[in-house]
């Protein structure tokens, strides 16, 4: 009975410890590991209607007018409630569309507002189409993810400017990327909106993800204005295209500002009104993330802004810095730079482009660990040109750095194993005398010197570290579609044949088979159970995860035959008992 009691204590800590986890998951940003809450299905909203709605205005008086979740003081006061219409003396041509290619994205604008609607990356293909580039911003029947930006009035006064509903006009200029070019403008100008023109110009550099966006704010009226001008990314709910619900990754906006660095926010906080984020900063971007890529807004550091999360509509969410421009005389034009941040969350890339852009690939909890982990990876695929032989190669090493807290455990391990023909027979001689049986075990552990913790604590010490290479693995962009040998084209998929978590369970089995058997029929089994159970989530990971556990275990399984060698102890194979 005692025995029946123990077991199911286990059983009840191992499950608390799962679901620990899961909520550690939760508490970081993540979504639930092993018990993820209903996803958002509902479609976006049809492209120009309520994902083209101004900052804290309408689209249209069919959508409601959304609500800043921590709006200040300082948020802007004359909000736009409509798209502005041109003045018929300086009519603006007919909305189109403008593509525009670099080596590296194809992007397409829209007239209406000069509003990034779409991107491409040539050199990160779609899930499963190796001839199409992958699609992050969208604005279509299915999809809303678009950067916005315009100008809104200030606080305490009253008109109207452009913003991103004011058809613009496009000014002429190259549309690809040519030979001998490094850098090409995309140009919009609006008509005269409340005396005030906006100019907007998109360079775009060969190689580069980030885009200089400059605004010109023209006084073209007869009295000083004092505009603010806001800078938006909109998307919808709904998870990425192709994400796994078996690992879980942080789908949503996130700002950084120095004082209170990198900060997440979940969906569900803005609709439910939680957001609990700093909310005036003079530093810091404003960013949309997913699994690998990232968009962002960056403003120069020293210029004040307001940082806002909103619900846009059913399933429509934006983040939005707005910046107050000083005021501008009759005739004069104000110009303020800015970057938009659009592509894959390269980690060195993100660090050279502003300060903490590098935190939009996340690592949780474990960044301290994981960050000196990944530039290692890094190094090493310098060397050996391949991530799978560079995340073999990063396991040995680390296994070298454990060497001797793992022998230490397995020393305690062997040992153990060496005494479980004595504790078996006292078991069955005292197994009617519950309490003698626990006196004379004890008494063996200390006649002995054996630690039956002995060989869990140096494993725990490990376990951080080995997270951390999980999270560096999972989050590196670096690995999607990345070959390692034979049929595994792409780490960051799982193996299309099966045949690695095959691997990966019959080495974690023949692992639990060399570890000594719990003197508890029940613990023994379910020393057997728990692996299978584990080794199932596996088939849907990632090969480089899966690759990276096969190694460690391998490297295990020939540490531990070593060290029972040399201590007299010949490894032995401790099948189970089902019976």
């Amino acid at each position: 009975m005692n025995d029946i009691r123990r077991t199911i204590l286990w059983v009840i800590f191992g499950f608390s410890m799962v679901l620990l986890w899961d909520q550690w998951q939760v508490y970081n940003g993540h979504k639930a590991t092993f018990f993820p809450s209903a996803t958002q299905t509902a479609k976006a909203p049809a492209a120009g209607s309520a994902a083209s709605a101004p900052v804290g205005g309408t689209a249209a008086s069919s959508v409601p007018a959304p609500q800043a979740v921590n709006a200040s003081p300082a948020t802007p006061g004359a909000v736009p409630t409509g798209a502005p219409s041109a003045p018929s003396a300086a009519p603006v041509t007919t909305r189109e569309r403008v593509v525009v290619s670099t080596d590296v994205l194809t992007l397409t604008f829209d007239s209406e507002g000069g509003t990034l609607v779409h991107s491409t990356f040539s050199k990160y293909k779609a899930e499963g189409k190796k001839d199409e580039g992958f699609v992050l911003l969208d604005e279509s029947a299915n999809r809303v993810y678009v950067a916005q930006t315009g100008l809104v009035t200030a606080p305490g006064t009253t008109g109207s400017f452009p913003t991103h509903k004011t058809p613009m006009k496009v000014l002429p200029g190259e549309r690809s990327l040519k030979e001998g070019l490094n850098e090409l403008e995309v140009k919009f100008e609006s008509a005269d909106v409340g005396g005030v023109k906006l100019v907007k110009t998109y360079t775009i550099k060969r190689g580069a993800y980030d885009i200089a966006v400059r605004h010109d704010v023209v006084n073209t009226g007869t009295a000083a204005v004092s505009p603010q001008l806001y800078l938006q990314l909109v998307r919808d709910g709904n998870p990425p295209p192709g994400e796994s619900s078996f690992y879980s990754t942080f789908t949503g906006p996130a700002i950084y500002t120095e004082a209170k660095k990198y900060q997440k926010v979940e969906f569900k906080e803005i609709e439910k009104g939680t957001v609990d984020v700093e909310k005036q900063a003079t530093n810091g971007f404003v960013a949309m993330v997913q699994h690998y890529f990232a968009t962002a807004w960056i403003l120069p550091d020293g210029m004040k802004r307001d940082l806002l999360f909103q619900k846009v509509a059913n399933n429509l969410y934006s983040v939005v810095m707005i910046t107050p421009l000083d005021t501008i005389a009759p005739g004069a034009t104000k110009t303020i730079d800015s970057k938009f941040f659009v592509g894959p969350q390269e980690e060195k890339m993100l660090e050279a482009i502003a300060p903490g852009l590098e935190l939009v690939k996340d690592y949780g909890w474990l960044t301290i660990l994981a960050k000196p982990l990944y530039w290692l990876l890094d190094k090493l695929h310098g060397f050996l040109h391949n991530w799978g032989w560079a995340i073999v190669a990063l396991v040995l090493l680390l296994k070298i750095a454990f060497y001797w807290l793992n022998a230490k455990a397995y020393s305690s391990m062997a040992k153990m194993k060496a005494i479980n023909p004595k504790i078996m027979e006292m078991r069955d001689r005292l197994k009617d005398k519950p309490q003698e049986m626990q006196q004379a075990m004890m008494k063996i552990y200390r006649e002995e010197k054996v630690n039956p913790m002995g060989g869990c604590f140096p494993i725990m010490i490990q376990i951080p570290v080995f997270i951390a290479l999980y999270w560096v693995l999972l989050s590196s962009v670096e690995m999607r579609n990345a070959p390692w040998v034979l049929w595994i084209h792409d780490l960051s998929a799982p193996d299309p044949y099966f045949i690695l978590p095959i691997v990966m369970t019959l080495t974690t089995m023949l692992q639990t088979a060399l570890n000594p058997a719990p003197p508890d029929p029940m613990q023994a089994k379910l020393m057997w159970f728990m692996p299978l159970i584990f080794s199932v989530m596996f088939f849907f990971f990632p090969a480089g995860l899966v690759l990276y556990w096969i190694t460690n275990n391998i490297l295990s399984i020939a540490q531990q035959w070593v060290i029972n060698t040399r201590m007299g102890v010949p490894p032995q194979f401790n099948l189970p008992k089902f019976k």
